[in-house]
């Protein structure tokens, strides 16, 4: 008899309390036992959060505090090396997972055991938890390959979807850790970090396959990092660093679309200039130039 798939969800901590808590509920809610959540919590200056999860007495659950703010990249770095089942998730603090995305996950891993990463179809919720379609989610949509059931991508074809416009959304991954792993997230990168990972493992060969069903509802909101950060300017500045670096490498490889993709990169460009009105409104003049620089070079 085959043994049953254990899922690692792994989540890096730091932000709003009543969010964490509905994150974990939803965990704790899967039909599909085969489970077991990891919080490291970023040492978030508020320790309720850390004090209600231990105190549900959950064996199913570990929590670990760091004593010092390593910041996104090591943090998130953190959960892939604590990670030691065969799939893994980085699972947003914020995001819910619906009752079924365990079993969903392992039934498409079953079906696609050579794949590196599974991407499920996902439903975006705002602050409150009420479903929201943003123009973000209007134009990752544009980008996102058409899936009936599920659709595997790998090299080149891969490269080039993701980088042409970012659509996925990153905690709702499941990733084969065996070949995650030893790659992991490229440092100096908190924003495009995902995109970067993503990349590094169609490099290695690894494919992505995407599933039609809804089993997770991501959380898009002001108050995330990567939203403030694109008002700010502060993305687009990593941004365009990663893309000029990433263009290189394609390029390297003889994958002339991907750079050409990467040298575009279009679909950040139209984000730069959405974020324009709220920079105009907070009359921040740097954050302004950096959103129009990169919105036309």
């Amino acid at each position: 008899m085959m043994e049953a798939m254990t899922v690692d969800i792994m989540m890096p901590f730091y932000g709003r309390v009543d969010h964490f808590i509905l994150a974990v509920e939803s965990v704790r809610a899967q039909l599909d036992p085969g489970w077991r959540l990891v919080v490291i919590d970023d040492c978030y200056p508020d320790q309720t959060a850390g004090q209600w999860l231990t105190g549900l007495g959950d064996p199913r659950i570990e929590y670990h505090r760091n004593t010092t703010n390593v910041g996104i990249n090591a943090n998130f770095q953190a959960c892939i090396d604590q990670a030691s089942s065969e799939w893994f998730v980085v699972f947003g603090c914020d995001d819910v997972m619906l009752p079924g995305y365990v079993g969903q996950v392992a039934s498409v891993a079953g079906r696609y055991p050579h794949a590196a990463m599974i991407h499920p179809a996902t439903v975006t919720i705002d602050s409150d938890g009420v479903a929201v379609r943003t123009l973000v989610d209007t134009v990752k949509a544009l980008y996102k390959p058409r899936v009936h059931g599920t659709r595997e991508l790998a090299g080149e074809d891969l490269a080039v979807s993701i980088t042409r416009g970012n659509w996925m959304n990153f905690p709702a991954i499941a990733w084969r850790r065996d070949l995650t792993a030893p790659i992991g997230f490229r440092p100096g990168f908190e924003i495009v970090q995902d995109l970067a990972l993503a990349l590094d493992v169609a490099f290695a060969g690894g494919t992505l396959v995407i599933d039609e069903e809804v089993t997770f509802q991501y959380r898009r909101h002001s108050e995330s990092v990567s939203s403030w950060q694109a008002v700010e300017g502060r993305r687009f500045v990593e941004e365009k660093r990663f893309f000029e670096t990433i263009g290189a490498e394609f390029a390297g490889r003889g994958w002339r679309r991907a750079a050409r993709a990467a040298r575009v990169h279009l679909s950040s460009r139209i984000n730069a200039l959405s974020q324009l009105p709220g920079a105009l409104a907070a009359r921040q003049l740097r954050s302004i130039r950096t959103l129009l620089l990169h919105a036309v070079r």
